[in-house]
């Protein structure tokens, strides 16, 4: 389904039967999931095609490629195989140094490594000293342990359970970098490290003000690749154990070292993304005070409190500036005038921003002593400004500045949040912390799901809906939601959603997927008000046939509800689940 182009919430809603009714998260799992397979495919075939070009791919090396069961080991079995910049150990080899690396290897106990030697000494080959050539067999078998798949899947376990996380301050930044004191002399198991004091660290580290090192204990960890590769206590193991100390020091630590710190970033950023889909849910979920006449105040001091009344469907009515910081007079006249707008428009409900001059402001509204029935409400303003300064916010208001456009938000976001937020990028509504640490593709992923889901779990009124807000619908985006707002002006409000399949470029599949989440107030058909799908709608006349009334007779009838046997309406591909969920609606 998610290849022919279904949405997350469509195959949530509508396609239960499907999936074993799937919830939400767990279809944003699989499609992340493939998404990761899709990745792995694309660099397994890269990988294959490499080998195959280079002639070095044998059937033993595809049977290893075919049994990767992660990234990380297909990486490492191909690793002996990229191509590489001449290093100690390809050098080695051009000196023919490699049969004496592998002899040595053998650890047998009847070698003797310095006689061994002798044999490659070549002034041709540029080994003039039995030194030279078991330096040179020890920095091959040092790169073949980095490369070694089993030593590095053993370090990347090693890394995890004991690795420390540990930070220092960088000489003379001591002032500069004063915000990340708690971390200039840190340590603590890299395992147990809460992400937000990961991402606060590695941030440090950007910024040129901390060290950062995570490593397991350097001794221990080598002997863990000793015992891997010791036959025998001998002359030959010596010079094995001292490869492995160079490789691990040289290579393998720094190596599995970015790999494991890319790794526990990663876990960071996907709790710092979580925590921040959390909060931006709630925040876009806020129950919302509905069609009321609002008046609303962006606070401030020098400059005054810039303040507007709305109508009850958002439009800005009139603008001007209250005074409630420079005298008493002006304090005097900007009390006249709240109380004469309030009169004048029938204000229901008062918002004003939480920032600058909040407190005195809320203390200037109470001083008015206004009637109990007007809901007084303090409103979050992150973003706000971000807002008003915007392409969205200039088509709207064109002939007005950006203070103005600020209260306006103010006031929306109490009558409808979720309407009001999504004209805002998610990351500028203020829900996290270290929102620019973090991958910024999965940021804006994880966010945009989020507001996908809240804008088709409450569904969208089409006659009403910005092109923002429609953008969010299920199968629609911004070019369709654009479409429908032309549409819309046009031609007058949708009578019924069969209407919406005249827009253009609004084709059958697209319909499936946007019009159940689509509402027409004041449609001709009662379910075009509901989340019941077109597709259903024929269900739905049939339960009412048998039950001998109309479908309006359903909707207000609990009773005749109570009558209905599901059971009766079971088909190949209509389920109980799609059912329960129609008298859901229907109630």
């Amino acid at each position: 389904m998610l290849e022919e182009g279904a949405t997350i919430p469509f195959i949530a809603r509508y396609r239960k039967e499907r999936t074993g009714s799937l919830d939400e998260v767990a279809i944003t799992t699989i499609r992340d999931r493939l998404q990761e397979f899709e990745e792995y495919d694309k660099r397994k075939d890269a990988i294959v095609k490499s080998l195959t070009e280079r002639n070095l791919l044998t059937e033993e090396l595809q049977k290893k490629i075919d049994g990767a069961e992660s990234l990380a080991q297909l990486e490492d079995i191909y690793l002996p195989f990229r191509p590489k910049k001449r290093t100690k150990a390809t050098i080695a080899r051009e000196k023919g140094l490699e049969p004496l690396a592998k002899l040595l290897l053998e650890q047998s106990l009847t070698v003797d490594p310095d006689k061994e030697a002798q044999a490659y000494i070549s002034e041709e080959k540029g080994v003039k000293k039995v030194a030279e050539a078991l330096q040179g067999a020890r920095d091959i078998i040092a790169e073949m342990v980095s490369e070694d798949a089993d030593v590095r899947a053993m370090l990347r376990e090693h890394f995890a359970l004991e690795a420390v996380l540990n930070s220092k301050v960088v000489k003379d930044k001591e002032v500069e970098g004063i915000k990340f004191k708690d971390y200039y002399d840190w340590q603590e198991p890299a395992s147990k490290a809460a992400s937000h004091r990961l991402l606060a660290i590695l941030r440090g580290q950007n910024e040129g003000v901390l060290k950062v090192t995570v490593q397991p204990e350097a001794d221990r960890t080598i002997k863990s690749i000793q015992k891997i590769y010791r036959k025998n206590f001998c002359p030959s193991w010596e010079h094995v154990r001292e490869a492995i100390e160079d490789s691990y020091k040289r290579m393998l630590s720094s190596s599995i070292e970015n790999e494991f710190l890319k790794t526990i970033k990663d876990k960071a950023e996907e709790e710092a993304i979580r925590v921040f889909c959390i909060n931006l849910r709630e925040k876009l979920m806020e129950a919302p005070l509905g069609q009321k006449t609002v008046l609303a105040i962006d606070p401030g001091f020098r400059t005054g409190c810039k303040t507007v009344v709305l109508d009850p469907q958002g439009k800005l009515l009139e603008n001007t500036v209250i005074y409630i910081s420079q005298s008493e007079k002006a304090l005097e006249a900007s009390a006249i005038l709240i109380k004469q707008l309030i009169v004048k428009y029938k204000v229901q409900a008062i918002a004003f921003g939480n920032g600058t001059a909040s407190r005195e402001t809320e203390a200037f509204i109470k001083s008015l002593k206004l009637p109990p029935q007007i809901v007084v409400v303090m409103v979050d303003e992150s973003g706000a400004s971000i807002y008003s300064a915007s392409e969205v916010a200039r088509e709207e208001f064109p002939d007005y500045d950006v203070t103005v456009r600020g209260a306006v938000s103010i006031g929306r976001r109490l009558m409808d949040p979720l309407a009001e937020l999504v004209k805002i990028d998610p990351k500028s509504i203020g829900v996290g912390q270290y929102q620019h640490d973090v991958d910024q593709s999965n940021l804006k992923k994880g966010l945009d799901d989020v507001v996908m889901s809240c804008v088709n779990g409450v569904g969208v009124e089409v006659n009403t809906a910005s092109k923002q807000l429609l953008s969010y619908v299920s199968g629609l985006g911004p070019q369709l939601a654009k479409n429908i707002v032309a549409y819309r002006e046009a031609n007058g409000p949708f009578k019924n959603r069969k209407a919406l399949q005249k827009v253009p470029k609004l084709g059958p599949k697209t319909f499936e997927q946007a019009a159940g989440f689509l509402r027409i107030r004041n449609s001709d058909n009662p379910l075009d008000r509901s989340a019941v799908h077109p597709e259903s709608y024929s269900i739905v006349e049939q339960m009412a046939k048998d039950l001998n009334c109309g479908i309006e007779d359903l909707l207000k009838d609990e009773k005749l509800r109570a009558k209905i046997d599901l059971h009766k309406y079971v088909t190949d591909s209509v389920g109980l689940p799609t059912l329960n969920d129609i008298v859901n609606e229907l109630s």
